[in-house]
């Protein structure tokens, strides 16, 4: 088994005739050994920053690329040596000083409702977007001010809440059939507010472009091998040890092309509480290794009928999670490469399943810690 994403060129080459196919359909894996020229005056500069010239000279970027989706991500050990850390008390003092710039401390007076007024969950309720990003756009806004204090009862209720909007929405515009749900964390993220809160869109004409490519793509993928896509994909990840059951009817697995840091997939056939407890124990995963500041997106298929012959076929609720790093940061953790190219990366995903795996095993078994 592989203990890294650097070891996996030489790993595929031993495995099992149809675990090979499997993985070569959806994959492809490219490493090979950088060369440069380092000054002795640059001696001191790499041992302080990476550990050892040897450690520099020796670098082997490995590239990983979805053959089927083009996903590519490139993964490099020496990146991965450059100091990180977070400052967590300057954090808490961060989110409390943006109390008084809170309009959603009393939503009933500072937010907008929609036309069909709110939802109202246990630990949430629903208002009317005031900038949309498309005609049906509202928020989840939490009850609990601090975005990263939150149980399993409270992401439950958050999805299902916004699950709840999506369904009533349909019910007054049945144009309105594609539901998407987002969640931003903290001003790294995206957020604009500190306050807890979600947000949700249901689109008319068709799926936000990235879902409708990734419909496209695995309906291609089907119809030229006769497999599922999304089966597939598990498959793959579970053979390289990348999953975890982080609630019944959900597997999730630690991305092998990560869009950010520490992508996790959370696949499930519904929209459901378990999906909420899974999410629960992903976010409490990430805010155990201190990612606070997060993404996560709901990729699903549309909520009611569409027109013509549009064909999910076996398309599954997908929650992608991903990790943006020290909330506090100065620099972005997007560039160029990001944008127009691909995803350089620093964490393994292989040690992001192993600490997923580890994190379950002491949440399920508290005797265990």
């Amino acid at each position: 088994m592989a203990n890294t994403v650097y070891q996996l060129p030489e790993f595929i080459t031993r495995l099992a005739k149809e675990e090979r196919q499997l993985f070569d359909r959806l994959f492809s894996v490219d490493a090979a050994q950088a060369r440069m020229e380092i000054p002795p005056s640059m001696y001191a500069y790499c041992e302080k920053f990476f550990g050892s010239v040897e450690a520099v000279l020796h670098q082997r970027p490995v590239k990983v690329t979805n053959k089927v989706t083009l996903d590519t991500s490139i993964f490099n050990a020496l990146r991965s040596k450059r100091p990180q850390s977070y400052n967590t008390a300057a954090l808490e003092d961060l989110i409390e000083s943006e109390r008084k710039y809170d309009p959603f401390v009393n939503p009933l007076e500072g937010t907008s409702a929609d036309s069909f007024d709110r939802i109202y969950g246990e630990y949430s309720l629903t208002a009317s977007n005031i900038a949309k990003f498309d005609t049906w756009h509202s928020v989840v806004i939490f009850n609990e001010y601090n975005p990263l204090k939150f149980g399993p009862a409270e992401i439950v209720d958050y999805l299902m809440t916004a699950r709840a909007w999506a369904e009533e929405v349909q019910e007054q515009d049945d144009k309105a059939r594609y539901f998407f749900f987002l969640w931003n964390s903290l001003f790294r993220a995206g957020a604009s507010l500190v306050h807890g809160h979600a947000q949700m869109t249901v689109a008319r004409q068709q799926h936000y472009g990235k879902v409708e490519r990734l419909r496209r793509d695995s309906l291609d993928y089907t119809r030229q091998y006769r497999r599922s896509f999304f089966n597939d994909m598990v498959q793959a990840h579970r053979m390289l040890d990348l999953t975890a059951t982080p609630a019944d009817r959900v597997v999730a697995f630690a991305s092998l092309t990560p869009i950010s840091e520490r992508e996790i997939w959370l696949v499930s056939d519904l929209w459901s509480p378990e999906l909420g407890l899974a999410l629960y124990h992903a976010l409490a995963y990430y805010k155990s290794v201190g990612a606070v500041a997060f993404n996560v997106g709901a990729l699903l298929p549309p909520i009611g009928p569409t027109p013509g012959r549009e064909d999910w076929g076996d398309f599954p609720v997908i929650l992608r999670l991903v990790d943006r790093g020290d909330p506090q940061a100065h620099s972005s953790d997007i560039g160029a490469l990001n944008l127009f190219g691909a995803t350089p990366v620093v964490n393994d995903p292989f040690e992001v399943a192993r600490g997923f795996q580890k994190y379950l095993q002491t949440a399920t078994n508290p005797n265990q810690a």
